[in-house]
């Protein structure tokens, strides 16, 4: 297996055993969860005390980081359009400093970051987090459902290959044409800001 400094999984609907199986078999010994809000409706097992107890029992620690990394910021001002904008976020100094935390825990341990969604593109721990630490010259492997690790460079690759209208983007350089996919896809894909109610509903 290639070696890699950080792993990324979404819990999805992987059953529980399997989900440890997964983390063991890359020899993980370290979840940092990155949810907003760290609960799971339809699979209660992968809200935080339950998970942690899990985990726990398999030898793995696990710690949340969703204030400072999660994908749904509170601050209005880091949305675009009515979508989060990343970009905005990492900049933000709570974002940088649980960045850098991450990146001293990964030195000790082998940590992989926790979200829900099934693919690394459709979740923030790629688009966002694994994107800034990838820049930072860390080597990020996603598990994926079936169990297979993709290393990031090739999520870009799939990125560059959804994203019609940045291949079309034919005079700009490849690192234009990356960031020009993953901000369509943070576009499709991000939290929608919820919408204030209109004046002459808060008359009523």
């Amino acid at each position: 297996m290639p070696r890699y400094d950080l792993f990324t999984i979404g819990h999805s609907n992987i059953p529980a055993d399997r989900f440890i199986a997964m983390l063991r078999d890359a020899e993980v010994n370290a979840v940092a969860d990155v949810r907003s809000v760290p609960n799971s409706r339809w699979f209660p097992w992968f809200s935080a005390k339950p998970l942690a107890d899990k985990l726990a029992g398999a030898g793995i620690t696990y710690t949340m980081m969703g204030d400072a990394l999660g994908g749904r910021p509170r601050d209005r001002s880091l949305f675009r359009d009515g979508v989060v904008n990343y970009e905005a976020m990492a900049v933000q100094p709570e974002f940088v400093a649980g960045l850098d935390r991450l990146t001293k825990e990964s030195a000790r341990s082998r940590v992989c970051l926790m979200c829900a969604e099934r693919d690394p593109l459709d979740c923030h721990r790629c688009l966002l987090i694994a994107r800034r630490l990838a820049e930072h010259g860390l080597a990020v492997g996603h598990i994926l459902h079936d169990g297979t690790i993709e290393p990031h460079a090739a999520t870009e690759e799939r990125l560059l290959a959804l994203d019609a209208d940045a291949a079309g983007l034919f005079a700009a350089g490849e690192s234009e044409r990356l960031a020009a996919a993953y901000r369509h896809r943070v576009h499709a894909v991000g939290f929608k800001q919820k919408s204030q109610p209109n004046a002459a509903r808060k008359k009523k």
